[in-house]
C-alpha cells in the first residue's frame, strides 16, 4: 500500500512553489500524494486529510506564522482521533523555533534547500513507524 499524504499551504503564504515540488518528490517516489493549495486553514486542512486518510501532512509556510499553524493542525488531527497522522513541514522557519514545534507535535522540520531525496527518505520511515 502506498504512503498518502496531503501537503498544504496554511494561512495567507501565497509562495507554494517548494510544496509543489516536495509534493511531486513525493508522488515520483510512488507515494499517493494530495495538494491542497494556497489559503488553507488548519481547519479545512485537518478535513482534507480525514477525507483523503492520510497517513502525513506536509505543511510549508514562508509567511511566519508557524508556530501558531503548525500547533493548531497538530491540535485539531488529535481531536478528531487521527492523532497518529505524522505532521512535517518546511519553509522560512527559524533555526530556534524548531524545537518548540516538535514539542508541539511537528514530527520534523525541513529548511530551504534540504534535498527532496532526504524528505522522501523521512516520510518513508516516519509513516512505516505509526502503521
Amino acid at each position: 500500500m502506498a504512503v498518502r499524504v496531503l501537503v498544504a499551504k496554511p494561512g495567507l503564504d501565497g509562495h507554494d512553489r517548494g510544496a509543489k515540488i516536495v509534493a511531486r518528490a513525493l508522488r515520483d517516489a510512488g507515494m499517493e500524494v494530495v495538494y491542497t493549495g494556497l489559503h488553507q486553514t488548519p481547519e479545512q486542512i485537518v478535513e482534507a486529510a480525514l477525507q483523503e486518510d492520510a497517513q502525513c501532512v506536509g505543511l510549508s509556510i514562508h509567511s511566519g506564522a508557524h508556530m501558531t499553524l503548525f500547533p493548531k493542525v497538530v491540535e485539531l488531527l488529535a481531536e478528531r482521533a487521527a492523532g497518529d497522522v505524522v505532521v512535517f513541514g518546511g519553509g522560512i522557519i527559524p533555526r530556534e523555533d524548531i524545537a518548540e514545534l516538535k514539542r508541539l507535535g511537528v514530527a520534523e522540520v525541513f529548511g530551504p534547500g534540504t534535498p527532496t531525496s532526504e524528505i522522501v527518505t523521512w516520510v518513508r520511515e516516519h509513516v512505516a513507524q505509526r502503521t
